[in-house]
């Protein structure tokens, strides 16, 4: 193999790890933004937990995020207004990563 080809193999695979990462990342916001939004709606245990996992399942519906953000905007209604939704959604990428970061 050259050394055009190992630096081909290379770029390939950190770009297939960056992605592998951002999914997880991602993943790991939208459990936490579902946590945080069940507490909001007075759900517990398993009832948050699993409200938590719809909140993940609703970022397949389409590429980007504003499907997980109309998930949880209208299930809290009035509990949370746009940019409180939108904020915390960035503060818990933040801590997504920190938390899969520390995990490595």
């Amino acid at each position: 193999m050259s050394t055009f080809d190992d630096r081909e193999n290379a770029f390939e695979n950190k770009f297939a790890h960056d992605a592998e990462m951002q999914f997880k990342a991602d993943a790991r916001r939208n459990k936490l933004l579902g946590l945080w939004a069940a507490d909001l709606m007075g759900k517990t245990g398993t009832d948050a937990d699993e409200y938590a996992k719809e909140v993940v399942k609703s970022d397949f519906e389409e590429a980007g995020h504003e499907d997980v953000y109309r998930k949880v905007s209208g299930d809290l209604g009035d509990k949370a207004d746009e940019t409180t939704i939108r904020t915390k959604m960035a503060e818990l990428m933040a801590e997504a990563k920190a938390q899969l970061m520390s995990e490595i």
